[in-house]
């Protein structure tokens, strides 16, 4: 039997997160949809409180882990009332990979190379809760490349960080900062689209790890 709705056993490295759904869209035409791909365990579409429809974006967990990257290619794209629907991967993935995946995760450049991971952690840690703690990118030898990532849990606090500190003095430079990139389709782009802020603001609510 299909489970829907939220539930604290969902194994978010199972789940595909599906947005820019028109109105119309509902549980059962997303599960008949998805279904073509692999068997499927859970359906959920966050709804408003007070109107009680959709938010235009859900989830869809399947059975098996080894289903969601094919689901990704293949879904991605496919028109649902006059709507390219898109699809992501949700899971834990992305500590793997210098947490880059991370939506919230800024970069930061033209650091003093006096500058280290602690006086980072200082300055920023006033905006918000890290992630993981800050890192400075350092060659062979341990000097700095003069520039490194800041990890927040949400876009709240790096926004905040950003408005701040982008373009300040730190020691004797004035430092820039943006949202890291990440590899998308063999391309960079920048974190910080209306996708990655869905997922992660959905994450935080129900308690999953992006």
């Amino acid at each position: 039997m299909l489970k829907r709705g939220i539930e604290s056993d969902r194994n978010q490295d199972c789940t595909v997160y599906v947005g820019n759904l028109d109105e119309q869209v509902n549980e059962g035409l997303l599960y008949e949809l998805f279904l073509q791909i692999a068997p499927i365990k859970n359906i959920h579409l966050p709804k408003d409180r007070i109107l009680r429809t959709h938010q235009g974006y859900g989830f869809v967990e399947f059975k098996n882990v080894k289903d969601v990257e094919y689901a990704e290619k293949v879904m991605s794209g496919t028109k649902l009332f006059g709507k390219n629907i898109k699809v992501n991967k949700v899971g834990n993935n992305a500590a793997n990979n210098d947490n880059l995946d991370i939506g919230s995760t800024l970069f930061i450049k033209n650091l003093d190379e006096l500058v280290d991971e602690n006086l980072l952690f200082t300055i920023f840690k006033q905006f918000g809760n890290f992630f993981k703690n800050p890192t400075i990118v350092r060659d062979d030898q341990g000097n700095s490349k003069k520039h490194g990532f800041i990890y927040y849990k949400n876009f709240k606090d790096s926004d905040n960080a950003l408005s701040k500190m982008n373009n300040q003095f730190i020691l004797n430079k004035r430092v820039q900062i943006d949202y890291a990139h990440k590899k998308k389709n063999g391309k960079l782009v920048k974190h910080g689209d209306e996708t990655e802020r869905l997922l992660l603001t959905e994450a935080e609510k129900n308690n999953y790890n992006i």
